[in-house]
């Protein structure tokens, strides 16, 4: 087959490549944001590690409420160095309502705002083979560091998500615990969720402690620490006190784990190839979920102008605290994310028994 050869200029470009502005590529990391320092400072450090694995001068990040920089603030400092082509993608484990509405509300705006500049939205994490090698090592980790041997088919393992008023990020977090009980070969396994929806940590971890295994290890499947971690440890504690021959081993969370960055940069380069198009099969403001079906054509907008940038102070990006996977600092919304937060739309069923509240400190602090 004969080769196309598009004519060119004296400098070699194709003639019709001359005359048009170069453009200049810039990544944006779009996170959520939290009122505590240490969660921030995760955030920002895995911000300076995907810089340097990406082939961008210009990487920044920003969040959509409770710490600074927004995402605004990262999009000028962008602009500043003349990037004209932005691709940005979720700091977000699956896709809810931050990542479906929120963040694609406070883009469109700014690139509405901003002549000359384009942002593509890439997707989120999701599930993934890397994420699940990385949860998997988390885990592994865990046993490892075990002082006593028990045979996995006597282990229970307890994924606890994040929980959201999304039927199907819900739904991701139950493949994850599925894909670590069969991949690693556990007795058995449960999935909890710290709000929102239900089953909560202590329901849940009573219930597993019933089930007659020897050990149990809770997982958080989170990609930063934050009170709400803290809480599940607690909550963990608080059962095992009750079961004193089970033992409970409690997982560190993902963070900078190296295939979580690897994941982030994949997500950037599918925005260049085309193949970061987000699963809207199974999306409530897309399709007739079950019991979600008021959902549907709800307009997309943020709702966080009212907490943009209140709260933790602005990290420096690449910063190192320095902390271990273990140690949980605190992440408090300051708001209920169930029925009314933010104004959402109610969720279906917000008088569950098993939930659906934010974990809340114990009844003894």
């Amino acid at each position: 087959m004969n080769a196309i050869i598009k004519p060119t200029g004296e400098s070699g470009k194709s003639t019709e490549e001359i005359g048009k502005p170069v453009e200049k590529l810039g990544v944006m990391l779009c996170g959520h944001g939290s009122r505590d320092l240490g969660a921030v400072q995760e955030f920002a450090v895995v911000a300076g590690q995907l810089r340097a694995k990406l082939p961008y001068d210009a990487v920044e990040y920003g969040y959509l409420e409770f710490a600074k920089p927004i995402i605004r603030e990262g999009l000028d400092k962008l602009r500043a160095k003349g990037v004209t082509k932005v691709l940005a993608i979720p700091g977000m484990l699956f896709a809810a309502g931050h990542a479906k509405n929120d963040i694609p509300s406070v883009l469109n705006t700014y690139q509405a705002q901003n002549e000359g500049m384009t942002i593509h939205y890439g997707r989120e994490l999701g599930i993934d083979v890397k994420m699940l090698r990385a949860a998997g090592d988390r885990v592994a980790e865990a046993l490892a560091a075990a002082k006593t041997e028990v045979p996995r088919h006597e282990t229970l393992l307890v994924v606890v998500g994040r929980g959201a008023s999304d039927p199907d990020a819900n739904s991701n977090v139950a493949k994850v615990t599925r894909m670590l009980w069969e991949g690693m070969g556990f007795g058995w396994a449960e999935t909890a969720y710290s709000g929102v929806t239900f089953p909560l940590v202590a329901p849940a971890l009573e219930h597993a402690a019933k089930l007659g295994y020897r050990r149990i290890v809770v997982f958080p499947y989170f990609l930063f620490t934050g009170i709400l971690v803290q809480r599940i440890y607690d909550y963990t504690d608080a059962v095992a006190a009750k079961f004193p021959d089970i033992e409970f081993i409690k997982a560190g969370y993902l963070n900078d784990h190296p295939l979580v960055l690897q994941t982030f940069a994949d997500r950037v380069t599918e925005i260049l190839e085309g193949t970061g198009n987000m699963n809207c099969q199974m999306c409530k403001y897309r399709e007739q979920v079950l019991g979600f079906e008021a959902e549907v054509g709800l307009q997309q907008e943020s709702h966080h102008h009212h907490v943009e940038g209140i709260g933790s102070a602005a990290p420096t990006l690449g910063h190192d605290h320095g902390h271990g996977h273990g140690h949980a600092h605190g992440h408090d919304h300051g708001h209920d994310h169930g029925a009314a937060g933010h104004h959402h739309h109610p969720y279906p069923h917000a008088d569950h028994p098993l939930g659906p509240k934010t974990l809340t400190k114990l009844s003894h602090d």
